[in-house]
């Protein structure tokens, strides 16, 4: 992966942005460390219904989230054209499984919009901000939320 850190500053943001379903989300493009294919995950017992197993990376065990489970959604069903983003956010590693990898897309911090506070929950604090891009709502993900409370469940 590039070095993006020089074009990553207060004011401008990169974001990677996936399909899940017909709806839009992206994550910060600083904390993608790689995208590959589907590869099918090995189940661990007890893992709560959003973590779809492990697979190795490398040699090392990755936690693969199905993250429209994790968003509430009907689950992804695990084919050739899904894809894993994986990611890192303060030392914790983890795939995400999502439909498709869309866009990179690059603005300005303030056309970032806070989301509505509609409850307290896990699921609704997994939003960070809203863009609107080319008349479509595109949800940011907040990845420390989406993985801590993973760690959580899990726990």
């Amino acid at each position: 992966m590039n070095d993006m850190s020089h074009i990553n500053n207060d004011d401008e943001v990169e974001l990677l942005s996936f399909r899940l379903g017909e709806q839009e989300y992206c994550v910060d493009i600083m904390s993608v460390r790689e995208i590959r294919g589907w590869t099918k995950a090995t189940p661990l017992p007890f893992a709560p219904p959003h973590v779809r197993g492990v697979i190795n990376l490398r040699g090392t065990v990755l936690p693969v989230v199905d993250l429209s489970v994790r968003l509430g959604m009907a689950p992804i069903s695990g084919e050739e054209r899904n894809v894993i983003v994986v990611v890192s956010v303060e030392g914790q590693m983890a795939g995400l499984l999502v439909d498709a990898v869309s866009d990179i897309v690059s603005l300005r911090r303030e056309e970032m919009q806070p989301p509505p506070k509609l409850s307290d929950d896990a699921s609704a604090r997994c939003i960070e901000a809203l863009l609107l891009i080319d008349d479509k709502l595109i949800r940011v993900l907040e990845l420390a939320t989406v993985l801590e409370s993973n760690q959580q469940d899990a726990a």
